[in-house]
């Protein structure tokens, strides 16, 4: 990257969106200056400039919930970065995954273009359950008791799978390749294989 490139504000400042590159979730939108975007390079970790504080700010520095940078883009305008990261866990301060937690639309009622955008908002949960492991989750607990624990639930529902097929019952079998299909997105986030690269195998051996 060529920083000369970079469209500075007056205060000397970039937005900079932070992406989970695994999940594609959007996890905080914070800015750097100059001096921080010459720091994220040179260490491979997210450094801000704290607006507040007026100092840098190397994420996770203190709590350990670091940004192991992959790769930064800029926009088309030059003024704005996109930063996709491998995060060490929650990118919020209050302990949550993503900092845009709380939703203005009816997720309910809204309409969906994409009809597979469900895979993404799962492997984003799914995220966000290994960073922060919540008490009485589900998940939490099979990511705490390790893949042989989720190897076999898989193992499961895909007995589960044939059961239903050999029965000749759609809705089960609807139902339980849903299991399936959820539980094989909980190993593939365990073991931090994104599901895109499933996708580009798919697509490899297709073409």
């Amino acid at each position: 990257m060529n920083i000369d490139n970079i469209q500075f504000d007056a205060q000397g400042l970039v937005p900079a969106i932070v992406q989970d590159t695994k999940s594609k979730a959007v996890l905080t939108l914070a800015y750097m200056n100059e001096e921080s975007l010459k720091k994220t390079l040179e260490i491979g970790e997210t450094v801000f400039y704290s607006r507040s504080r007026q100092e840098l700010w190397h994420k996770g520095e203190t709590s350990g919930n670091t940004q192991e940078v992959r790769s930064i883009h800029y926009d088309c305008d030059q003024d704005a970065l996109l930063v996709q990261v491998v995060p060490a866990g929650p990118a919020c301060h209050r302990g949550d995954y993503s900092c845009f937690s709380e939703e203005l639309t009816d997720s309910e009622t809204k309409p969906k273009e994409n009809r597979y955008e469900i895979l993404d908002e799962l492997q984003t949960v799914l995220a966000d359950r290994k960073a922060t492991l919540p008490e009485g989750s589900y998940t939490s607990t099979l990511f705490q008791e390790g893949v042989d624990r989720i190897a076999k639930k898989i193992g499961e529902e895909a007995g589960e799978v044939i059961i239903a097929a050999k029965n000749d019952d759609p809705e089960e079998l609807a139902l339980e390749s849903a299991d399936l299909l959820f539980h094989l997105l909980l190993i593939l986030t365990d073991r931090q294989v994104p599901l895109d690269d499933v996708l580009d195998v798919l697509e490899k051996r297709h073409s």
